[in-house]
């Protein structure tokens, strides 16, 4: 077989995986082109990525929602809410920063549980449960901050989150570079070409199909240049920012949990069959609580991230968020039939998203254009999944 055939027959049986990085990759080309280059301008790059951070997360997290065939509609307005509690804890309560952030999360986590009480044990839809949180963290937003409308933060190591940027190494050579990110970068196309081949190897020895050596050595290539282009691209700028940092934490923590634990493959197998896995001896009401309960701690970290960014909590805080994550999990690849989906499609998704938005307002499109390509992008992607699945 030539390797135009080899390739061609991998990308038409991968095309779930494939299609969203194929995807973006075409959307900043045709940006590229139409900015004359300001699109892929390192500042811009920069800021992409920032604007990215808060809805990847969220994204992340609906995206485990999503595949055991649930929803939540209270992220957005819970993510609004508790990024005002922290604002409070700081501004008004003189809480520490290095306090106010876990407490937050373990807020989000135990307000996750609530739906997830209401799902698993008492049976009432997720839309219908949720809707409900929808409604209660709108109020309670309106609530906390109809005293000013804005509560400003001045926490300057909480607004470091949004705004921030990892330090740089201070050396004296290549002074118009960030060394610190460019040593991470290299170090991530290290692990990432060993991971690969360990994974080829293991597959191998248990007489997997795995990709012909042309095309897995393309697929090393192309995402090392991949990776060295973006970091050398945000190291010509100020280097990875917190949010970027956070963001792949989040991502990378997922990818393991997801793929490598049992949680994980539990996770998947309820979102495949719920009654094959209560067969097999799978909790799925435990899953269920699980998986509600780290949307509502990501709600909580998205929160603060937003917040961070704007320095301030404000009382429209949160709209519309979980409309923008769930797009970012469906254009991501996840499923809406469950059992289908990576944490890692979410944040494609989230920048396929974010470049559309961030393209377009460079070139001055009007914001209800912007809505109607966004819709159909999400309406694309959900007829990309019908037609894979069924196929």
């Amino acid at each position: 077989m030539s390797f135009t055939q080899d390739l061609r027959n991998v990308l038409r049986q991968n095309i779930r995986d494939y299609g969203m990085f194929i995807a973006l990759f075409a959307i900043w080309a045709v940006f590229a082109f139409l900015t004359e280059g300001l699109f892929i301008s390192s500042r811009n790059i920069s800021n992409l990525l920032n604007q990215t951070g808060y809805i990847a997360v969220l994204g992340v997290g609906m995206t485990l929602i999503i595949v055991i065939r649930h929803i939540d509609l209270s992220v957005g307005f819970l993510a609004g809410f508790l990024g005002a509690v922290a604002a409070i804890a700081m501004s008004s309560w003189g809480w520490p920063v290095i306090i106010v952030i876990p407490v937050v999360l373990v807020i989000g986590l135990l307000l996750g549980l609530i739906p997830g009480f209401l799902v698993a044990q008492m049976k009432i839809p997720a839309f219908v449960a949720t809707l409900a949180g929808f409604l209660i963290y709108r109020g309670a937003i309106l609530r906390v901050t109809e005293g000013t409308g804005t509560i400003i933060i001045a926490n300057d190591a909480f607004n470091a989150i949004g705004n921030g940027f990892i330090p740089d190494i201070p050396v004296g050579f290549l002074p118009e570079l960030h060394k610190l990110t460019l040593l991470i970068g290299i170090v991530a196309i290290v692990l990432y070409i060993i991971s690969e081949i360990n994974s080829r190897r293991v597959k191998q020895s248990y007489d997997f199909e795995v990709l012909s050596n042309n095309i897995f050595g393309l697929k090393l290539a192309f995402v090392s240049l991949l990776l060295g282009g973006m970091t050398w691209v945000l190291a010509s700028f100020n280097g990875f920012s917190w949010t970027v940092v956070v963001m792949l934490l989040v991502v990378g923590i997922y990818h393991f949990v997801t793929n490598r634990t049992v949680l994980g493959r539990h996770i998947y197998a309820v979102g495949g069959n719920p009654e094959a896995a209560e067969l097999s001896g799978v909790d799925v009401k435990r899953i269920t609580y699980i998986v509600f309960a780290q949307m509502g701690m990501l709600a909580a970290l998205s929160g603060m991230m937003f917040a961070s960014r704007l320095q301030s909590a404000t009382t429209t805080a949160g709209t519309l968020f979980e409309l923008d994550a769930i797009a970012a999990a469906f254009v991501g690849g996840v499923s809406a039939a469950g059992g289908v989906g990576k944490v890692t499609g979410a944040l494609i998704g989230a920048l396929v998203m974010a470049s559309l938005t961030s393209g377009m307002n460079l070139m001055s499109i009007g914001i209800s254009y912007q809505y109607m390509v966004r819709g159909a992008i999400l309406a694309a992607a959900v007829i990309f999944d019908v037609a894979t699945r069924n196929s």
